[in-house]
Parts: structure tokens; sequence; C-alpha cells
């Protein structure tokens, strides 16, 4: 039998470089350092998207370049939880298995998939690509497997999928649906009375992305310089307010970089200016800020301050924090100073105040929008440990008010823990006090419930979920 003569051997497919994305790699980059740094996105990514503005060549960024890293990488910490469990249901192993890059490149993939408009072929093509440049070509091929699984279905289809039905466990229907870790769903719907249509409502404005909102520090700006900026509307509730249509940069308006105006949410503006106009008994000369670090409430209240001839003392514990506070203040018109001081240990004598503001410290639940990855960081057991600060301060802003005047207690969350029962707890050691009503102090603002406190919500009133409570010394 004669051999057979062999077949040749088919040429197999040329090897390909991946084409690198400059946009997706810096989105990959930035998820990256907020997983394995804990750094929040709102720090990591101007300087990043800096960098990629100053490079020259094929890589330096646009506006719009900007614009999608920046929804790729809120987007995904947004519903990351969303995310998460459509990506275990087409996997064959526990998510904890999958490396932590994988997972970030797969979220990437799965937001462009279900969370834009992007064409799903194009999602795909473009994850995978990432996935070569920045895992290989064998876990590309994972990556690759995964997100055709995704695309099969949209959005909806994979939430009847992957999420328990309501009526078997609301809570846990509602973490999957709005990418809320269930603690904090279940917190946030003790906070506003157990009413669904308010907790969905809630849960879907965290995942918006927020307006950029401007103030205008009196004395130093006005609202309608602002006003004359590109894309500058005015704000809901505060005099001061400005806000910013979507792309409009606080970095290109002349008074925000010469700190006349500053980057200010207008729960935060209304917390200061009620406590700036909340009725005394006496004098109206020294103002304390207790816990004044960044520095947003302290240069706006002392802006405030400076127009009555007040002086203000602005306090901050960390040394590094004081120093933004400094540069917040800085040029404003009336006496103040900045010290480094810890806020329940008092560098300043009893009695020493007309107004006090403590901004405590606390789980942040009240800013999700901004920082969305804040809600998978923050467990149960922090509020333990907040508790005994926040109620520290709180007994230290009454010692330091004079008999007649005020304090305002704020924080920027809405968790019951951080908010009533601080205030309550405190109140019950201090006889000699009163809670005034804050509502007729944010005139204009509706829904602010039954008093004497007020919670701002983001559903409700556009702002983050600021709450305050103002405390007058009596005796």
């Amino acid at each position: 039998m004669s051999e057979q003569p062999r077949r040749p051997r088919k040429p197999g497919k040329p090897y390909r470089r991946p084409q690198k994305d400059p946009v997706r790699i810096l989105a990959f980059e930035a998820l990256r350092a907020v997983d394995e740094r804990d750094a929040y996105a709102n720090l990591v990514l101007p300087p990043l998207l800096r960098k990629a503005r100053e490079k020259e060549g094929p890589e330096k960024f646009d506006a719009r370049d900007a614009a999608l890293a920046t929804e790729l990488v809120y987007g995904t910490l947004r519903r990351q939880g969303t995310y998460d469990a459509i990506i275990e249901d087409c996997v064959d192993r526990p998510l904890r298995e999958v490396d932590p890059p994988v997972l970030d490149v797969l979220s990437l993939g799965v937001h462009q998939l279900l969370g834009t408009r992007i064409p799903s072929h194009a999602a795909v093509s473009a994850s995978v690509e990432l996935a070569r440049v920045v895992l290989g070509d064998g876990r590309a091929k994972f990556v690759n497997a995964v997100l055709r699984k995704v695309a099969r279905d949209d959005l909806d289809g994979w939430l009847e999928r992957v999420a328990p039905p309501y009526d078997e466990d609301p809570e846990d229907h509602l973490a999957v649906v709005h990418s809320h870790p269930r603690w904090v769903v279940s917190a946030l719907w003790d906070s506003l009375g157990g009413d669904r249509t308010g907790i969905e409502e809630l849960l879907a404005a965290d995942n918006e992305r927020p307006e950029v909102t401007l103030v205008a520090r009196p004395g130093r700006a006005t609202p309608d310089e602002l006003l004359g900026e590109e894309a500058a509307v005015p704000g809901r509730w505060s005099p001061y307010a400005v806000r910013l249509s979507e792309g409009g940069e606080p970095g290109a308006v002349e008074a925000v970089r010469e700190g006349r105006a500053g980057v200010q949410d207008e729960g935060s503006q209304l917390v200061a200016l009620a406590l700036a106009n909340a009725p005394l008994d006496g004098p109206d000369r020294r103002w304390l800020d207790g816990c004044a670090g960044p520095g947003g409430k302290a240069a706006l209240l002392g802006a405030l301050a400076a127009e009555r001839g007040a002086f203000l003392l602005a306090s901050e514990k960390q040394p590094h924090r004081a120093g933004l506070v400094a540069r917040a203040l800085d040029g404003n018109p009336g006496p103040y100073q900045v010290i480094a001081a810890d806020g329940t240990r008092p560098a300043w004598r009893p009695g020493s105040f007309d107004r006090v503001l403590v901004d405590v410290p606390c789980t942040g639940l009240g800013a999700l929008r901004r920082r969305p990855e804040a809600r998978w960081r923050r467990r149960p057991e922090d509020l333990d440990g907040f508790a005994p600060l926040q109620r520290g301060l709180l007994r230290s802003a009454l010692e330091a008010v004079r008999v007649g005047g005020v304090v305002a207690y704020a924080t920027c969350s809405p968790h019951l823990a951080e908010t009533r029962a601080v205030v309550a707890d405190v109140l019950k050691q201090y006889p000699g006090t009163e809670l005034l009503d804050a509502r007729p102090l944010l005139p204009g603002v509706p829904d602010l419930g039954e008093g004497p406190d007020v919670q701002l919500w983001p559903h409700v009133h556009g702002t983050d979920a600021m709450y305050l409570a103002l405390v007058r010394r009596t005796s």
C-alpha cells in the first residue's frame, strides 16, 4: 500500500496586536484604583482625565472622550450590584473566585451593553480588546464568552431573571434592581417611613448623575455673574446657587478658579443658610464651624458672617483638611481663623460662640449619587463606629454656644441612627436646650415633613440627603 501524501497544514490566523482604546483603558485604571486603594472616583478620575487631555497624538482626549470615560466609571460603580448579579448568572464559578481585574473589565462591558446606547457588537468588541490589552489573550476569551451571554437580553429581561420577586423578598428585590446593598435599602426605607413608591424613587435617584451646583460666595461673587456662564441655570432653593447643565465644567468658571465661588450641593448651602438666619437672643459676633473640612460650608458661613461683621473660627481635626479649609476661606472679606483641632476636645472656652455648626462625619449614605462606591464599602457596623464621635461633637457644640445661641447639627446621611437618634440622645443630657423649627429657615423648599428637624432627599429636592436639626441653648 502506498503512503498517502500528508495534507499541508492550514496556516493559522496571524497574530493581531490588541487595539488600545485610551477611553476604556482610563476607565479601567480608575476602577482598579477604586478597588485596590479604596480611592474615590471623584478624586481619582479628574487627574486621570487631566493627564489624558495633556497627551499629544492619537491618545489625547477631547470632551466627548472625557464624557464617555466618566460615564463608564460612574455608571459601572452605581450599577455594580446589579451587574454582579448578572455576571454571576453567566459564569461557572462564584463571583469571589473571578479575579478583580477581570471582573472590572466584565462590569465595564456589561454597563456598555445594558446601561448605554453603544451597540452590542461594539460593546463586546471594545471590551474584548480592552481585556487583551490589560489581561492578556487567554482571559480575553473568557470575557468574550461572558459578554456574549449577557448580550442575549436587555436590562429588564436580566432583572426579571436575577432579582427575586418583590412579593417574596421586597428588600432583596430592590437591592438587585436598584443596585444598593440590602442593609442600605432597609435603612433608607425606615427613614422614609416604609412607602414603596418613595423608596423606589430614592434608590433610582441615587443612580442618576447629579448636577454640578455652584455657590456664589456673598460679597465675592453674585449668582448673576455665574449665570453668565455657558450651560448655567438658577438653583432651585438657595439664593446663591447656580446649576451647570450637563457638560458644564466648573473649572472653566473664572469665579471658581479665583475662589470667589465654589462647587457646593444645594443641600449643603441650605444647612449653612439656616444656621446663619436662625433667630438669636443677644449678640451675633462669633461663629464656629466645628467640623469644617473640606471647607465648603465654612466658606459660605465666612462670607455671610463678614456681611454682619462677625468672626468665624473654622476648626478641622485633620491638618491636611484644615489646609483645604484655609484655601476655601482665602480672600474672605471678614475676620476668620482656621485651626487644626479636635472638636471633641475644644480649643476654645465654653459659651464662646453665638452660632455653631457641626457637620459631623457619617456613613455618607446621603451622597451616594456623588460617591457611588461608598454604598459597597460601608457596613452596618460602621454606624457603631461613628456614633460616639457624632454624639461627642454635638455635646461639644452645645457647650461651645452661649445661652441664647444656636447650634446646627448636620450630616449627609438620612440614617435614623445618625440623625434623630443622635439629637434625641444628646438633648436628654442637656435640659437647658430646645429644638427650633428649621423649616421656616428653608423658605420655598417643599415637603419638609412634620419638623422641627429637616431631612432633604435627592428624589424630592434634587439635593444630597442632608439632615439638619437646630438647637437653642436656653440655660
